[in-house]
């Protein structure tokens, strides 16, 4: 299993350009990266906040950003490490149930369906998305408040509004409410490539503890399935100060396993 190759896979509301940081380290060690984008967000933040609310966004699917992801990972010449963050770390979950990748690394990882927490953080950081009262063809834009409860809670208020102001994009309804449907489904039990999942403690839209519940699907798969939980990291742990420790994390346990 000797992959060289690495696709990053971004989250809702943020920028495929949130990854250049990893790129470059990951870039540093040997690796060939590529962080890609949703279907239609390639373009920079002041153009997709100017759109806003764009129809097109509007009509974008989970099952539409898998198969893009689906399409790209299976052009390359060889399997690729797969990296994704919140619903990037689903999709991720997602291409290694299709027998895709040579390995995959899921950080605060949206959940399969069927996955669920009842905790209050995860419903209000989410309601937005997923309120029934609202059409699913909306697109949302967080607001700062949203972004500082869901995201980067508890960090310094210049690096939170930093974040906010480089990184944060309007997103699809659709596209969060996939998560709910078929496309989100996970075969928990079925041989894929070594998977890792990362959690932050003070995450409150995807909660550690479904982190947890998340590793603990996989419990009688016979394949490598690993956890970590990282103290003091918000869901925006990934880029927020200090994400060396995350990254630098991942890359030893590639290194471990020869990839």
């Amino acid at each position: 299993m000797a992959a060289k190759s690495i696709v990053f896979v971004h989250g809702l509301f943020m920028t495929y350009l949130c990854w250049d940081p990893w790129v470059a380290r990951f870039q540093a060690k040997g690796y060939r990266c590529m962080a890609l984008p949703y279907p239609g967000r390639d373009q920079p933040v002041e153009v997709l906040r100017r759109n806003h609310p764009d129809p097109a966004l509007g009509r974008l699917t989970l099952e539409q950003i898998v198969d893009s992801y689906d399409s790209a990972v299976k052009a390359m010449p060889e399997k690729p490490v797969i990296i994704g963050h919140s619903m990037g770390g689903l999709i991720t979950q997602i291409l290694l149930n299709r027998g895709l990748g040579a390995a995959g690394v899921a950080i605060d990882s949206a959940p399969p369906a069927g996955v669920l927490t009842t905790k209050w953080s995860f419903i209000k950081a989410n309601w937005p998305m997923l309120n029934p009262f609202i059409s699913g063809t909306t697109p949302h834009q967080m607001s700062f408040a949203q972004f500082q409860y869901a995201f980067v809670n508890g960090l310094p208020l210049a690096e939170q509004k930093a974040h906010y102001d480089q990184q944060v994009v309007p997103e699809s309804r659709l596209a969060a409410r996939g998560a709910l449907g078929k496309v989100a489904r996970i075969d928990f039990d079925k041989p894929r490539a070594p998977l890792l999942l990362l959690a932050g403690s003070t995450d409150n839209i995807i909660p550690a503890s479904l982190n947890q519940t998340n590793f603990q699907k996989y419990q009688h798969n016979p394949s490598v399935t690993d956890f970590k939980e990282f103290p003091g990291r918000t869901h925006f742990g990934m880029g927020q100060t200090g994400w060396e420790e995350l990254a630098d994390y991942v890359l030893a346990w590639l290194g471990q396993r020869g990839i």
